[in-house]
Parts: structure tokens; sequence; C-alpha cells
């Protein structure tokens, strides 16, 4: 038996460990919130969350879920169409789409499925699609997976020049499809969409929109970017994902026109060969979009605490990145510097994460702060006077 492989992987990993570059897990007892109990560490605030509303242990979302594991059980055992699917399924599906507008939507296993399974199943030879530089991975790989003939480009993050300049180019294409993230997670910033959706209207293009770092953060009733921009109507097809903001677990879905439903039941692969949601997730997402409904409140002062926070970093002298999210960088150069700030951050009772290269350019590691409607003003206070103190002395 050869372990030329098992030496290589074991090499790479104890380099990285030198280097200061190796992740590892850190181990929560209990629930997410904005503090928890940290195997070693005990009581801390916790940024690293995408738990952006507080709903990850809300007493509803949590009751829901048990109440759906009476009904259902815990699994459905099964893919959708053989067994797979029970009338929770349908009811979440109902409200995504109602939600954001659409005659349909469809659920998956997560928002990483919805992004690889969308794109191979509804595009052919021929299609264009431009996909902004900084998307996320998902949308990038769900890209790289269509088919043969299928023309795949990449314009510059936000660059609506060059979006245009290569939509002008395809205009003799059967389709042509725009597709965004609407919150850049790296980066906080947003997708300009109402002068995107100015070019898809030009062009006779469709917009693809994965908000996943957008629902319940932006727009009045947390609908997202596209409210944000008062563009909710003029999306072609939005992405998203149950477990960031909507605090129900895990799962994603695709929400648009039936026919793109459809399509996706009949030939979307991580659709056909996944498991279905497990109902108690799927009801907990239902009883989480009642509740953003219910309260917009929480959304106002969501957005509220993050534009504080980052007016009370610069106010610091710290610099971080503009944009309108809960998603907060602060650029600190090399990849080994962001884990050790992050590692002082930890023993000052902070948890937030740092980020390098691959997952940012090298030179632009950060640490990634998301502000979460449960979190007070004191714990904001508290991480921004220790990342003071630690670059002041890094």
């Amino acid at each position: 038996m050869s372990k030329a492989l098992l030496k290589r992987l074991g090499a790479a990993l104890e380099t990285a460990e030198a280097e200061g570059t190796y992740k590892h897990f850190r181990y929560i007892k209990g629930a997410i919130g904005s503090h928890i109990d940290l195997e070693g560490k005990g009581d801390v605030t916790l940024l690293s969350s995408n738990d952006y509303l507080g709903f990850a242990n809300h007493p509803e979302i949590v009751a829901a879920a048990h109440q759906a594991l009476d009904t259902y059980g815990a699994s459905t055992a099964s893919v959708r169409f053989i067994c797979g699917t029970q009338s929770v399924h349908r009811e979440l599906e109902e409200a995504l789409a109602s939600f954001h507008g659409t005659e349909a939507a469809l659920t998956y296993s997560s928002c990483w499925a919805a992004n690889t399974g969308l794109f191979p199943a509804i595009t052919g030879p021929g299609d264009v699609i431009l996909s902004d530089a900084l998307n996320h991975a998902s949308l990038i790989d769900g890209i790289r997976a269509t088919a043969k003939g299928v023309v795949r480009q990449v314009y510059a993050h936000g660059d609506l020049v060059d979006l245009e300049e290569k939509l002008k180019a395809a205009r003799e294409a059967p389709s042509r499809m725009i597709v965004t993230d609407g919150v850049f997670s790296m980066e906080g910033d947003i997708a300009p969409l109402d002068r995107l959706c100015d070019l898809a209207d030009q062009y006779d293009a469709l917009v693809v929109l994965d908000d996943s770092h957008g629902l319940g953060v932006l727009g009045k009733t947390g609908r997202g970017t596209a409210e944000h921009f008062g563009v909710l109507d003029r999306i072609d097809i939005f992405t998203g994902t149950l477990g960031k903001a909507l605090g129900a677990g895990t799962g994603g879905f695709v929400a648009g026109p039936r026919a793109v439903t459809e399509t996706l039941i009949q030939q979307s692969r991580p659709h056909l060969f996944s498991n279905a949601l497990p109902p108690c997730v799927a009801a907990a997402g239902v009883k989480s979009l009642d509740l953003l409904l219910a309260h917009p409140e929480r959304v106002a002062g969501l957005q509220e605490k993050a534009a504080w926070f980052r007016g009370y970093l610069k106010d610091l002298g710290l610099q971080p990145l503009a944009g309108e999210s809960a998603v907060v960088p602060v650029i600190v150069g090399e990849t080994v510097r962001a884990i050790h700030l992050a590692n002082a951050m930890l023993e000052q009772g902070v948890f937030v994460t740092g980020f390098g290269f691959p997952v940012v350019p090298e030179g632009e590691a950060r640490l990634r702060f998301q502000v979460s409607a449960a979190h007070d003003i004191a714990q904001l206070e508290q991480a921004g006077a220790a990342l003071k103190s630690l670059m002041g002395n890094s």
C-alpha cells in the first residue's frame, strides 16, 4: 500500500502549523448567541457568527423545531422526488416565494448545494454567464460546473463599465445572465443592484442574486439587498440560506420563476441526489420568516448597531472597510498577523476570526467582525478597544 499521498498531506499540514496558518476548531459548549461558553476560554463575546438577527437560539424558533420533530420525525430518509417531501417543505417553500415576491421556491440541503445545482441545470450551449470577481466560492463552483459551450466570464468587482462591455459582446447569445452576491462576505460591501438591473434591462439579461449575507440584514423589512435598492421585482432568481440571519440551522433555496424551480426538480443534481431538509429545519425556517416579518424593528436595530460599530472603529483610527452591511472587516496585512490578532483578541474575551490567503488575496488578510442584533454596545466597545490596543502593540 502506497502512503505517498498521506506523507504529502502530512507535510503540508506541518508546514501550515509552522507558518501559523493552520485552522483549528474551537468548541462551543452550548447555544450560539452574542456571548458563548467556549471550551477552554469560558464566557466570550462572539463577533464571528452569521447569526445577524439573534435567531439561532430564539425560543420560538427552537419550539417550532421541537414541534416538527414530534410531528414529522427526525428525517425524511429520502430525497424529495422519492418519498422525501413532507407538507412542512411545501409550507417553507411557499413562505420563501412569498417573502421574495416570486412564483416559486425550492429548498436544498445548503446554499452551496443550491448555487452549485442551479447553473448547470438551467443553462445551455452559447448562454453567457457574467460573474462578479468577488462572488462566493459556491457561485464560482456552480458556474464552473456548467456544460461545455456555456460561456463563463468574470467582470471586475462592482465594475459596471466592464460588465456593460461584456454584455455588449454577448448580444447574440441565446441568453445572458448576471450573477452577483448581494453582500460580499469578505468585504462587507454591497452590489450596486439598481444600476446592475438597469444594465440587465438594457441588454435583456437575467439577474441572479445570492443574498445570503443580505437577507434579514438590509432593507426596511429585511428582504435584503434588493429591497435596500428598491429592485425586489427586478431580480429574476434569488438564492440564499436559512442558516445565517434566519437562524434555522442549515439549508438553502432558490426562489424565482416556476419554470426555473420545476427545471431544478427535474435536473439539478444536488437536489436529486441529496436528502430533503430535516423537517425540524424546515419548520424553524417557517417560524424565522414569520418573526422577521413581524419584527422589522429588529432589522432596523441591527442596521443601527452595524453603522455605530463602523463609526466607532473609525473613531479609534482602525479603518474598517466601508459598507452598509453587518460584515465589518478590518485589513491587517499578512495571514499570520490576522491569525495572531484573532488569537490575542480571544485572550481578551472576544471571538473574531482572522481570514487570509487563499480566502482573500495575499497581503489583505483581515479580521472579520459580524454584528448581531443581539449584541449590546458594551460588547462592541469591548471588541473595538481590544483591537485598538493589540494593533498598537503588534
